[in-house]
């Protein structure tokens, strides 16, 4: 178990790192936006349950002294995950230049690939990688007990920290989506809105990986 100073400072690190906005969050708001508030919340779930579950268990396993021996892997994920949210926002952009008309039959976001998506931003979310795997382990102590328990008790802490973060602007931007959806010729724009974000982000990751790298 970390001992109290280390967990109190641990604490004042990751509230910085939840009010900061960041890849996780700006996809929750475009879910929420554009897809309500269901979707947003469930994408949120994939961020926390299934890619802290893989997260923390890469960790515990020693992957943290894996990507600090290997840098590069690093820069891969960021990569495929901003070529990700490129291709989604670029397919829901193309898909609102349908006529107006034929807007009530758009196919809307399953369950499932919320969740997905979730998980799969979160899993190549610089921002979250860096902290959990470069950062975190900064915060363990031999002396303090098995380092294997207080990866996993930290990492989980990580995680579920996000469920006050991210399910606060889940609900709220999904309570505007809701709102929107009252007037059928906004449902366009609603998802211009979300795939620009998606597009927007996914360059943003990629500027900031290539810069970091010189």
């Amino acid at each position: 178990m970390p001992t109290l100073p280390t967990l109190l400072t641990f604490l004042a690190a990751l509230f910085l790192l939840e009010i900061t906005p960041g890849p996780d969050m700006m996809l929750v708001l475009a879910r929420g936006v554009g897809q309500g508030r269901r979707v947003a919340l469930l994408t949120v779930a994939g961020m926390i349950f299934v890619a802290g579950a893989i997260q923390v268990g890469l960790l515990v396993l020693g992957l943290a002294s894996l990507m600090q021996a290997y840098p590069a892997s690093l820069a891969v994920l960021q990569w495929a995950g901003a070529l990700y949210l490129i291709y989604l926002g670029s397919r829901m952009l193309w898909s609102s230049r349908r006529p107006a008309e034929r807007r009530q039959g758009v196919r809307r976001v399953s369950d499932w690939a919320a969740v997905r998506e979730g998980c799969l931003n979160n899993l190549t979310n610089p921002k979250s990688l860096l902290f959990m795997f470069a950062f975190l382990p900064q915060f363990i102590d031999p002396a303090a007990g098995p380092v294997w328990s207080q990866l996993l008790i930290l990492g989980a802490i990580q995680k579920l920290s996000g469920v006050l973060s991210l399910g606060s602007v889940a609900v709220a931007s999904g309570t505007v989506g809701q709102w929107l959806t009252r007037w059928p010729a906004l449902l366009v724009w609603q998802e211009r809105f979300t795939g620009c974000v998606m597009v927007a982000l996914g360059l943003r990751l990629m500027v900031t990986g290539t810069a970091s790298r010189h």
